[in-house]
């Protein structure tokens, strides 16, 4: 997927953000692989094949890079039935099971991070998907669910067990959610634990934190998830780094450019109205940290067009 010699870098699967429009302005900045926002397995064997959501979540560009699905789910038969089904579709590149992610109304579900306080049913679920597809199958997991039950270890060898072909594992516990520091020496344990790749997910913001969580952890690769937002540019700056090369963010214009690129492209896929809605947390994104943004955030929330949002935007430094 890249040269040998050099760490993968991904871009990691976040609800609400990594759709096809983000997904190829980060290919297009160096992201080597990427992932779909989650999917409910039962959700959507039980869909219509029409729903509007599902053909969002699923849409891609033909241009993109290799790119995984990824599903959630507690039953290995569901999340057996729609990893073959979304092998059949022939869009993806690989099946990546959410073992991760901390929010309520999944773990409320038993799917999510909460399964890695069920090893025995998480491990039922990689085979029954590992049966479903010829696909590689990876899990994205974190250190535990709290604290005291930090298991992660133990988890990674029984999905080494199971036919995980790859693991990416965040280095916060559930209950941290996305709190406190991540813990890259526990990733570290985790990668000496197996023999399977493992990536390295959680605080990566730049070009000097991508070295450093390389050489904590060991590990094959990096996902980026909040470091990309508002700047899909990190993972330019994160290869410069790792190839010893100086990197120059871009000007603000270039930002304000690709700002509305996303916008229009968003909105030529969704229509204005629901892009005008759902691009509002990336414009606050690109212009983070700049002065006078928080006011011309507040204008940009209340305009009715992207021409207006365009100016608003133009006007900051």
């Amino acid at each position: 997927m890249m040269n040998e010699k050099l760490p993968s870098l991904y871009l990691a699967p976040m609800a609400g953000i990594t759709d096809q429009v983000f997904r190829r302005l980060c290919f297009e900045q160096g992201c080597n692989c990427a992932t779909t926002e989650m999917v409910s397995a039962q959700g959507f064997l039980t869909a219509p094949a029409d729903r509007n959501a599902y053909r969002f979540l699923l849409a891609r560009f033909p241009e993109e890079g290799p790119l995984a699905v990824q599903i959630f789910g507690s039953e290995p038969i569901f999340m057996a039935q729609a990893a073959e089904r979304l092998t059949d579709l022939g869009l993806f590149t690989a099946i990546d099971i959410n073992m991760g992610c901390p929010a309520q109304k999944v773990v409320g579900g038993q799917s999510g991070s909460a399964l890695m306080k069920d090893p025995l049913l998480a491990s039922r679920i990689v085979e029954a998907v590992k049966r479903a597809t010829l696909l590689p199958v990876t899990v994205k997991m974190r250190l535990g669910w709290d604290e005291e039950h930090q298991n992660a270890v133990s988890f990674a060898r029984m999905l080494e067990q199971s036919g995980a072909d790859l693991i990416t594992v965040h280095g916060r516990t559930r209950m941290q959610q996305y709190a406190g520091k991540a813990n890259w020496a526990a990733i570290g344990e985790v990668k000496s634990a197996v023999s399977i790749p493992v990536i390295a997910n959680g605080d990566v913001t730049d070009g000097v934190g991508a070295l450093e969580a390389l050489r904590v952890t060991g590990c094959d690769g990096l996902a980026i998830g909040r470091g990309a937002l508002g700047n899909p540019w990190i993972f330019a700056e994160i290869h410069a780094a790792l190839q010893g090369r100086p990197y120059t963010p871009p000007p603000y214009s270039v930002i304000v450019d690709t700002a509305m690129r996303q916008a229009r492209e968003m909105a030529s896929w969704k229509g204005e109205r629901s892009a005008l809605l759902e691009m509002r947390k990336h414009f606050a994104w690109y212009t983070a940290g700049r002065r006078n943004s928080a006011q011309v955030r507040t204008k940009v929330n209340l305009a009715q067009s992207f021409d207006e949002v365009e100016a608003l935007l133009r006007t900051l430094q």
